[in-house]
């Protein structure tokens, strides 16, 4: 890996990747502009293309264009490096780690999938079944070219469809492994998604490690993903991540929607930056991903009670990233809309301006004002006492301190009783998590 190292350094000019992600002006020898990981009015984030390093005066963050990358995105350095070496078409080895071995074990899984893409989209285009596939799709407004850039595709009915074709390509174990199919009592495999249009799910790197499948007809359930496998965990992954990460910097945002349509249909009319979970509530590790895609993530629910339910998980879940310059905001669909109609309807700058869009701190304090009594001293000690919990989960910084001020205000207290009640509490949680031992 040193060597392709040296190749990126060499052959990428810092300023040509940080100009991906920030706004630069020449500053004699230097370029500057605003810091992307504070949130600053004044410039003191400074590029030297002469030295190949980054230096940002207001967080002390400094680096070569790996380094850069690393913080920007949080990635790790190997991750970085692929990232960078992928842009110059170099391979980065794989050195003798048990990290490689373990590549090296999931390559027929992918190859496996990959056989498994190339019969579904062949059946979507030639399978005498597949007329109903097709009528569904144009039902649903897409465009036969948007069917093929997100790789759709169609599991036709009957229980071994993909099983037969694959039969002598593809040994029965690595099948299951991959979550293609399942063993019958008798022995026999049969197919894992039936009578389906078909979904490709990409990792953030854009590999292929497993499908979703959406019933059609009566068939239940209606959304069926792959199941937990070595390359496929839906608590870590998004749908579209890959394709979204290109769009978001351009963007200034990445959105997050409920389902494959709603991704898909949002790209044909140009927000190509949104992403989706898999059939689960997000998890830390699927804000980490946002964050490393776009500071500022958007979730997009119905406004219905189970979209608020989402809405304030989601948030909670990402209190503790929320470092300085970074963002959440919630936007809630109008009554009867999802992002298909809704685009469809009202076009594509309904989702590209921020209007309609909650911060992320104003959803919870109203969410929870919500859940009490503000007209009385009880009420609004119990507003205090529920936001305490949240507010401790923030990092250190500006959010965290605009939240006391506004908590302190709508409950009617001082600021300074708001965060000796916000200590204590918080040393209380230590205590507990670190009883002394007698």
């Amino acid at each position: 890996m040193k060597d392709a190292v040296e190749e990126i350094k060499e052959r990428l000019s810092i300023l040509d990747v940080v100009a991906g992600y920030v706004e630069l002006q020449k500053s004699g020898r230097q370029y500057k502009g605003k810091s992307p990981f504070t949130n600053e009015k004044t410039p003191s984030f400074f590029v030297s293309p002469r030295k190949q390093f980054y230096h940002c005066f207001g967080c002390g963050e400094t680096g070569s264009v790996i380094g850069f990358l690393m913080a920007y995105h949080n990635l790790e350095f190997r991750e970085a490096v692929e990232s960078l070496a992928e842009q110059l078409g170099i391979e980065v080895p794989q050195s003798a780690t048990p990290d490689a071995e373990t590549a090296r074990s999931r390559e027929p899984l992918r190859e496996a999938l990959e056989e498994a893409q190339a019969y579904f989209q062949n059946a979507l285009r030639h399978h005498p079944a597949a007329a109903e596939a097709t009528e569904y799709l144009k039902g649903r407004g897409l465009t036969g070219q948007i069917a093929r850039d997100f790789g759709i595709g169609f599991a036709a009915p009957g229980w071994e469809g993909l099983t037969s074709a694959l039969k002598g390509k593809v040994p029965e174990a690595v099948l299951i492994d991959a979550g293609l199919a399942k063993r019958r009592e008798d022995g026999r495999l049969f197919d894992m998604f039936r009578h389906r249009v078909t979904f490709p799910i990409h990792d953030a790197r854009g590999r292929l490690i497993g499908f979703g499948g959406r019933a059609i007809g009566d068939d239940t359930p209606k959304y069926l993903n792959s199941p937990e496998t070595r390359l496929f965990s839906k608590g870590r992954e998004l749908y579209n991540l890959d394709r979204a990460r290109r769009e978001a910097s351009r963007a200034g945002q990445v959105l997050v929607v409920e389902g494959y349509m709603d991704v898909i249909a949002l790209a044909q009319f140009g927000v190509a930056y949104a992403v989706a979970t898999l059939g689960t509530a997000a998890t830390r590790e699927h804000c980490e991903k946002l964050f490393r895609v776009s500071n500022d993530v958007v979730f997009c629910f119905d406004g219905d009670n189970a979209g608020r339910r989402a809405a304030r998980r989601a948030a909670e879940t990402c209190l503790p990233l929320l470092r300085d310059g970074r963002s959440v905001g919630v936007r809630f669909l109008p009554n009867g809309e999802d992002p298909d109609s809704l685009v469809r309807k009202s076009g594509p700058d309904s989702f590209h301006n921020r209007e309609g869009v909650t911060p992320l701190a104003e959803y919870l304090l109203e969410s929870l004002c919500e859940e009490t009594e503000l007209d009385s001293m009880s009420g609004r000690a119990r507003l205090v006492s529920l936001a305490n919990p949240l507010i401790n989960r923030l990092p250190e910084g500006a959010l965290k301190g605009m939240m006391l001020d506004r908590l302190a205000e709508i409950a009617r207290t001082r600021r300074e009783d708001l965060s000796r009640l916000l200590a204590a509490q918080q040393k209380r949680s230590r205590e507990s998590a670190h009883p002394r031992s007698s």
